[in-house]
């Protein structure tokens, strides 16, 4: 089971269905993309929510500019068949910095540019444009 990689495809697809929100189970590393997503504004906001079986939901409120998704593509890198690592001065940089990698690092979920600065090489976990 690939978590991360089901809640990017479900991001993926609402975006390409048009809808106003989508909703997946919480975690910790899928509320630290929530954040890092909403932070560059590719996702207006984002609420944890309790659902009606008292589990934990993120439910993200999608963005279109002009009626194009904000979010052009979502990839993710790393696979549990393939982990990729990079140490902070390899880092991709996605579209020449018109996109961002998000990573998870020893200080938690960061985006590119983030750990750069901070000197952390992290998993790549996945890139967005």
């Amino acid at each position: 089971m690939d978590t991360v990689g089901d809640f990017l495809t479900i991001i993926r697809n609402a975006n390409k269905a048009h809808k106003k929100s989508c909703t997946a189970q919480w975690s910790k590393i899928r509320e630290g993309i929530a954040k890092i997503l909403k932070d560059e504004g590719y996702v207006s906001e984002y609420e944890v929510r309790e659902n009606n079986k008292g589990f934990k939901e993120l439910e993200l409120k999608l963005k279109y500019v002009q009626g194009a998704p904000a979010i052009t593509a979502i990839k993710r890198e790393s696979t549990p068949g393939r982990r990729v690592y990079y140490p902070y001065r390899e880092i991709p940089r996605v579209l020449q910095g018109l996109g961002i990698s998000i990573l998870t690092t020893s200080k938690g979920i960061l985006k590119d540019k983030e750990a750069r600065q901070n000197k952390l090489g992290g998993e790549l976990l996945c890139t967005v444009w």
